[in-house]
């Protein structure tokens, strides 16, 4: 499986931030595989954002889901399906993604 993200490198405040998880050799439907976006802000450890099941369930970081505001969004954008079945893990190379007006 191989992912590629992409979408805007540069946001102003006011608008609203959309990325894509492009994914090859595999399928979001696979079995046992779970879908995430994960982020680290400049300085920062990585933090988890939201994640999609293979079953379509959904689970989002209690921080953001109510969040109204991306202002203090910059930072490295990442997508990952973990196999949950074999334990296997899979990364995306990431992109810089910076909020500014």
């Amino acid at each position: 499986v191989q992912l590629q993200e992409s979408g805007p490198g540069l946001v102003k405040p006011s608008q609203t931030l959309s990325l894509t998880c492009t994914v090859s050799g595999g399928s979001i439907t696979t079995n046992y595989y779970y879908w995430s976006w994960i982020r680290q802000p400049p300085g920062k450890g990585l933090e988890w954002m939201g994640t999609i099941a293979y079953s379509g369930i959904t689970y989002y970081s209690p921080s953001l889901k109510s969040r109204t505001s991306i202002s203090r969004d910059t930072g490295v954008y990442y997508c990952n399906a973990d196999d949950v079945f074999l334990g296997g893990r899979h990364w995306g190379r990431g992109m810089q993604v910076t909020v500014s007006s």
